[in-house]
């Protein structure tokens, strides 16, 4: 068995100490991290956030933690206000991609010589995005980047990072506010984060139109797209779409023909 690494002891320790059975939430501070870290006689990392932003978005919270979650239930982090945090139970619902949904193929827009010297995948995957127009397309709305990695605050959540903001327009005059979240290769896409965006839309873009989305890329560079909401049961899907960014010559007169009679709500 692997042996678990230092932010996995902390948080775990962190957890079981105060988890009471039944519980559906679990608080804790910053601060517990140091006294934990001390009584675990570890190591504590430079910056004590990132233990927590690891579990919250790179990596699952240790296998103890998550077997006392019920069946189609996972434990997650969420913030609770400067310092704070919160384990909290929510159902188990898979945000990855459709592996059986049709593909599109694009023209490749991105410039070559930012394609070359893009230094990660989440800077190539937004740049991708970005000057090939994809949140135009998938959301039917015009999008103009806005800012990139925001960093702010929220009510009830404290600071939030979110990768690229877009303002967008449609026909009737409409203005919307999209919060973008990027994912590179081996990373996944979280809860917490969507529900940021959206708070964060909320108290900052209160009289526009918020539609969050979040991409990643697949095999052989597919980019997903999603569009997601808070419904009854937390975070949901509303669309996801799958792009291939080629050549235009790698584009065919038949695959021309077979997205004309797409329905249009595929």
């Amino acid at each position: 068995m692997k042996k678990p690494n230092r932010y996995a002891l902390i948080i775990e320790k962190i957890f079981l100490s105060k988890y009471k059975s039944g519980a559906k939430e679990v608080p804790f501070e910053r601060d517990d991290i140091t006294r934990f870290a001390a009584k675990l006689r570890v190591a504590l990392p430079k910056n004590l956030g990132d233990v927590v932003y690891s579990f919250r978005y790179r990596a699952q919270l240790p296998e103890r933690i998550q077997s006392l979650a019920g069946e189609n239930e996972t434990w997650i982090i969420r913030p609770a206000g400067p310092g704070k945090y919160a384990f909290v139970l929510v159902p188990d619902l898979p945000l990855e991609p459709n592996q059986l949904l049709a593909e599109t193929k694009i023209p490749d827009a991105t410039p070559g010589i930012v394609a070359k010297y893009a230094l990660t995948d989440e800077q190539a995957l937004l740049a991708k995005v970005r000057y090939n127009r994809l949140v135009d397309i998938f959301l039917g709305i015009t999008c103009y980047s806005l800012q990139n990695h925001l960093r702010t605050t929220a009510p009830n959540v404290g600071q939030v990072e979110t990768d690229e903001i877009y303002i967008g327009l449609d026909k009737r005059g409409v203005h919307y506010v999209v919060p973008v979240q990027a994912k590179g290769r081996g990373e996944r896409l979280g809860v917490v984060q969507i529900e940021q965006d959206l708070a964060v839309c909320a108290h900052k873009f209160p009289s526009l139109v918020c539609r969050q989305v979040s991409t990643l890329f697949m095999q052989d560079g597919v980019i997903v797209l999603f569009e997601f909401e808070i419904g009854e049961k937390g975070v949901a899907i509303v669309a996801e779409r799958q792009y291939k960014l080629v050549a235009p010559e790698d584009l065919s007169d038949a695959e021309l023909n077979m997205y004309r009679n797409r329905k249009a709500d595929l």
